[in-house]
C-alpha cells in the first residue's frame, strides 16, 4: 500500500499516457496503469488489461487497488487511431473502435467510481479535437471520441453530487508513435493550417490533464482543447 494518493492511468506505456504518468507521479501520486502491452516501466503498477473487456477491467483496477490503495483520480487514455473512408470501414472496425474508446471509458468509469467516490476524487478522459472539429476519412475515430464527450458531461451531472469531478481533454494531433511518418497530421501543409504551426506535445496533454485532477476543483464536465489551435 502506498501512502501517498493514487492515480490510475490507462494507457500508461507511451504517448500520452506515459507523459500523463510522468506528471501525476511528480504531482505526488502513486500511479497505476491499465495498458494492453502491460509494460508501463515510470508507473509503480502495471496490469495487462484490454479496456474493452469489462471483466479484465474489474479484476485490474482491483489489483491496482490491492497493490496501491483506494484510487483518487483517473485518466483514461488507452486507445488507437486509424484512417479510412466511410465505406471501408466495416462492421468489425465500427464496433472495434467503439468498444475501445467509449466502452473502455465505460469499463473503467464504473469500475473506479465506487473509490473515487470514497476519496471525492477526478477522473479525465481523453477525447480527441476531431470530436468537435470532424475530420475527412476519420469518421469512426471522430464518432467514438464524440461519443466520449457526450459521457463525461452526462457523468459529470450525475456524480458532481457524490465528489467525483468528471472532465476530458481533447488533444489534436499530438507528437506520439500513434501518428506515423507518413501521416497526414505531420504534412507541412497541414501544419501550417494551425495557429502554433505545430503538433501539440504529450506534455503539453499532460500538463491539462495534472491540472484538471489537482488544481480544478471548479471544474465539471468540461473539455480543455489542447490542439494548437485547430479548434478555437
Amino acid at each position: 500500500m502506498s501512502d501517498r494518493p493514487v492515480a490510475l492511468v490507462t494507457g500508461g506505456a507511451s504517448g500520452i499516457g506515459a507523459a500523463v504518468v510522468d506528471a501525476l507521479t511528480a504531482r505526488g501520486f502513486a500511479v497505476g496503469c491499465l495498458d494492453l502491452r502491460g509494460s508501463a516501466p515510470a508507473a509503480e503498477h502495471t496490469v495487462a488489461v484490454d479496456v474493452s473487456d469489462a471483466a479484465a477491467v474489474a479484476d485490474g483496477v482491483a489489483e491496482v487497488r490491492d497493490a496501491l490503495g483506494p484510487i483518487a483520480a483517473v485518466v483514461t487514455s488507452a486507445g488507437y487511431y486509424e484512417m479510412a473512408p466511410v465505406s471501408d470501414i466495416g462492421v468489425d472496425a465500427w464496433r472495434r473502435m467503439l468498444r475501445v474508446h467509449l466502452g473502455g471509458l465505460v469499463n473503467v468509469a464504473r469500475a473506479t467510481l465506487p473509490d473515487l467516490t470514497a476519496t471525492r476524487g477526478a477522473l479525465v478522459a481523453v477525447a480527441s479535437e476531431l470530436a468537435i472539429g470532424g475530420g475527412g476519412d476519420d469518421v469512426h475515430y471522430a464518432a467514438a471520441k464524440g461519443a466520449i464527450l457526450g459521457l463525461v458531461r452526462s457523468l459529470a451531472a450525475e456524480v458532481a453530487g457524490d465528489g467525483v469531478r468528471v472532465n476530458c481533454v481533447a488533444p489534436g494531433p499530438t507528437d506520439t508513435p500513434l501518428l506515423a511518418a507518413d501521416s497526414p497530421w505531420r504534412a507541412t501543409d497541414y501544419l501550417s493550417t494551425l495557429p502554433l504551426r505545430r503538433l501539440t506535445t504529450p506534455q503539453e496533454v499532460a500538463r491539462c490533464v495534472e491540472y484538471l485532477v489537482c488544481d480544478a476543483t471548479f471544474s465539471v464536465g468540461d473539455v480543455v482543447n489542447v490542439n494548437s489551435g485547430a479548434v478555437i
